[in-house]
């Protein structure tokens, strides 16, 4: 990840618009800052969200809130509580997709 270049910013996360994204089941909020080819999103899950698709960008999550799980297409399931993140590069491993009973609140850049 490269960021190009840019003057020092400050975000206020409250401000930025949101746009909503149906998954399988559920929704996600987005709130999306776009730097070149980098998205740096504040998003939030509502209960029940399963992602739509599999995933196979790199990420950089930190779970803010609530409680998510990342299913791998391989079978692998990780939960992520508040404080805890993941890492993955663009086709780095078997491909990914978000699931939550509870709702989650996430910090995102990729």
């Amino acid at each position: 990840m490269k960021l190009p270049e840019q003057a020092f910013m400050t975000t206020d996360w409250s401000k930025v618009p949101v746009t909503e994204h149906p998954g399988e089941t559920g929704k996600a909020l987005w709130r999306t800052i776009e730097m070149g080819d980098i998205r740096i999103r504040m998003v939030e899950y509502s209960p029940g969200y399963l992602a739509d698709h599999w995933c196979d960008r790199g990420h950089i999550l930190l779970v803010l809130e609530g409680e998510m799980v990342s299913e791998l297409k391989d079978g692998r399931r990780f939960t992520l509580t508040p404080g805890m993140s993941y890492q993955v590069s663009d086709f780095g491993d078997s491909p990914h997709r978000s699931v939550t009973e509870t709702g989650a609140k996430l910090f995102i850049v990729d």
